[in-house]
């Protein structure tokens, strides 16, 4: 399929799944991944689908997953790397749409040259902590700092 029609889907079922949230006000847990490289980069990507901002890898656990696996997979399946030292630091709550997101925070280490798909992941870059992009969920980028520190500190 080509890359364009699969972007197209992504988006289509993104609306998809906000509509059912939004009516079933649902619980969702998910997870997001701090990765940072040896120069204490942080690792953050676009989606082709949702707001298009620049945000840090994750998604959603399957059912019965650990939080810190699912980490681990998400963070394969959107970049095409591994991440080490993987670490579960806290979770938080928030508001996804008018559904409860609890989302697990794991950070780790990444090596290696990050991939976007075209499809799912149209973009990744890696930045220095006090040079995060400036188009991010509002109140991202003093989270990120604030987890890289709690990371680095351990």
């Amino acid at each position: 399929m080509p890359a364009q029609w699969h972007r197209a889907l992504y988006r289509l079922a993104h609306r998809g799944r906000v509509t059912v949230w939004r009516f079933r006000r649902s619980r969702l847990e998910g997870v997001q991944v701090l990765a940072l490289d040896g120069q204490d980069r942080v690792l953050l990507l676009r989606h082709s689908y949702g707001s298009g901002k620049w945000m840090a890898p994750g998604g959603g656990l399957r059912r019965g997953e650990d939080p810190l696996a699912a980490g681990l997979r998400e963070f394969a399946e959107e970049t095409g790397l591994e991440l080490a030292q993987a670490r579960l630091l806290q979770f938080v709550e928030e508001d996804l749409h008018g559904a409860c997101n609890r989302v697990n925070i794991v950070a780790g280490r990444f090596s290696g040259q990050p991939r976007a798909d075209g499809r799912e992941i149209v973009e990744v870059g890696v930045f220095p902590l006090d040079g995060l992009p400036e188009w991010m969920p509002q109140g991202r980028a003093g989270k990120i700092t604030e987890w890289a520190g709690w990371f680095l500190a351990l």
